[in-house]
């Protein structure tokens, strides 16, 4: 299916504004980033997804859907790869050398009953919040990656299950535990639920301290995850891609490595074997060819 995003290719340099406040902020939300037919075809493909894991006994008591390794269920998740509005971001802020390690479709249905006391603050990453840390507490750790968010469901009042964020906190290294987390305890200083209406997306850094919020509404909420780091950091999820089938036959060049494709080791390093770049991996074949590697942007060189 296509959809008309003008004359947007998804290879448009993202705005210096943007960038700024990517980085002391930690998060971007983005306005009507999908036409409402491309939101309406994935909210549809999400709905079919649903259906088939509850089918087998995978959502939560409540339907709640948490699926890792989504991409490969559609043509239209394997798509948003590299989405012309989105994509610019991932590789304006990460460079060329990324693949999508981890990536989940969430659908949470309003919540059945008041929910027990959780402190569900955390940054993503796992170890590398601890395995590059150093012993000085004012030097953040590395981005290592990032995720954009699409936003299919109306989440344009707070109570609806969306994604808490406390802006500039990607930079911290630590934050404050309640002492006791069997009882409610009030949200961290500057927390800010993000709003968004169908269609929107945000952009957040995975150093960015955030939390889930529970679902108080009567609508559902579904939303769509896609991670992208380097392609020396090994994949989250697995994907079960069919490399003979129609699903991966279909995807450019580009977005098969950002599916994880490599020619040789040495590759998703970025290099040849002879310890030389190697200008032949998709998304820095393409970036050069439109003239968009700076060298005054260490990822983009």
């Amino acid at each position: 299916m296509a959809f008309d995003y003008g004359d947007r290719t998804g290879y448009e340099p993202i705005s210096d504004v943007d960038r700024k406040e990517f980085h002391e902020q930690g998060f971007l939300l983005l306005r009507n980033v999908l036409t409402e037919d491309h939101r309406a075809a994935l909210e549809a493909a999400v709905d079919r997804v649903y259906a088939e894991e509850e089918a087998k006994g995978k959502t939560t008591k409540d339907g709640t859907l948490h699926l890792l390794g989504f991409l490969e269920r559609d043509e239209l998740f394997g798509d948003l790869l590299t989405h012309p509005i989105a994509f610019p971001y991932m590789w304006g802020l990460a460079g060329w050398n990324i693949y999508s390690h981890h990536n989940h479709l969430d659908v949470t249905p309003p919540a059945l009953e008041p929910e027990k006391p959780y402190w569900g603050w955390h940054q993503d990453g796992y170890r590398q919040n601890s395995d590059p840390e150093t012993m000085d507490p004012n030097l953040p750790r590395p981005m290592f990656s990032l995720k954009v968010a699409y936003v299919l469901s109306d989440l344009s009042e707070t109570g609806r299950g969306a994604t808490k964020v406390i802006p500039g906190s990607h930079l911290w290294n630590s934050l404050p535990r309640p002492a006791d987390t069997t009882v409610h305890n009030p949200d961290p200083e500057g927390t800010v639920e993000i709003t968004a209406n169908p269609g929107d997306a945000f952009i957040f850094d995975r150093r960015q301290w955030h939390s889930r919020s529970t679902n108080l509404s009567n609508i559902t909420r579904k939303m769509l995850f896609v991670g992208y780091t380097y392609r020396w950091i090994r994949p989250l999820d697995e994907l079960h891609i069919d490399k003979n089938g129609e699903w991966w036959n279909n995807r450019t060049p580009v977005q098969r490595q950002l599916c994880g494709e490599g020619t040789h080791t040495a590759n998703y390093w970025g290099i040849n074997w002879d310890g030389y770049i190697d200008d032949e991996i998709p998304l820095r074949k393409e970036l050069k060819q439109r003239g968009l590697l700076n060298r005054n942007i260490p990822w983009l060189r």
